[in-house]
């Protein structure tokens, strides 16, 4: 039986992609908001960039810009939300893990504090989490210029890796004052992972 010590709010971190989906979402919102013909042919462009990551020559971040560059750069931000909040009302849930669910739904009769760490957009992510009822969410966000249009960079750092652990404290404070549960499923959540008072990688418990 897991325990948090006593008189500390309790926290409970989950990564998206991957831990509570089932797989990756980016290239399923780009689909659902580009479509098919211009996917494939945005990959035909991005292929070096896409087969340097794969092989690790190429950095997680890097790889990601270029992609939401090619994808979005001089998007009206606000058509973006649109569409984001329409892929997070019909297609998110069918991605969802049950198990996650069910997790969620514990954490949150014990009342604790639940919020999603992520690099995916917070486009998408956050209207799905508020729904779902967690109560913060930590991800990645896309650059806007004052004309209302994406440039297609990220606006700060990417959420992965030790990003993860500098904007949950930024949000709550030093990491003693608090009891953390962290869920996560690859190397981007290592450090997550490391921080936290009970981890699960790769699983979630039932």
């Amino acid at each position: 039986m897991i325990e948090a010590e006593e008189n500390k709010p309790v926290v409970a971190a989950f990564d998206f992609d991957g831990t509570l989906t089932r797989r990756d979402t980016l290239l399923p919102f780009l689909l659902h908001v580009l479509g098919a013909a211009t996917v494939m042919r945005h990959g035909f462009v991005l292929l070096p960039t896409l087969v340097g990551y794969g092989l690790g020559m190429i950095r997680n971040d890097v790889a990601k810009e270029r992609v939401l560059t090619r994808s979005f750069s001089g998007a009206d931000m606000g058509v973006l939300r649109e569409k984001a909040a329409q892929f997070a009302e019909h297609k998110l849930p069918e991605l969802i893990r049950p198990e996650a669910s069910r997790r969620l739904d514990w954490h949150k009769k014990q009342g604790h504090r639940c919020i999603v760490v992520s690099a995916s957009l917070d486009l998408y992510v956050q209207p799905w989490a508020l729904k779902a009822g967690f109560n913060d969410v930590i991800a990645s966000r896309l650059e806007t210029l004052e004309d209302g249009r994406a440039t297609g960079r990220l606006l700060g750092e990417n959420c992965f890796g030790i990003e993860k652990v500098r904007r949950l404290e930024a949000l709550l404070g030093p990491r003693s004052g608090y009891t953390l549960f962290a869920y996560g499923d690859s190397r981007g959540d290592k450090e997550l992972l490391s921080s936290a008072d009970f981890a699960f990688y790769r699983r979630i418990p039932v």
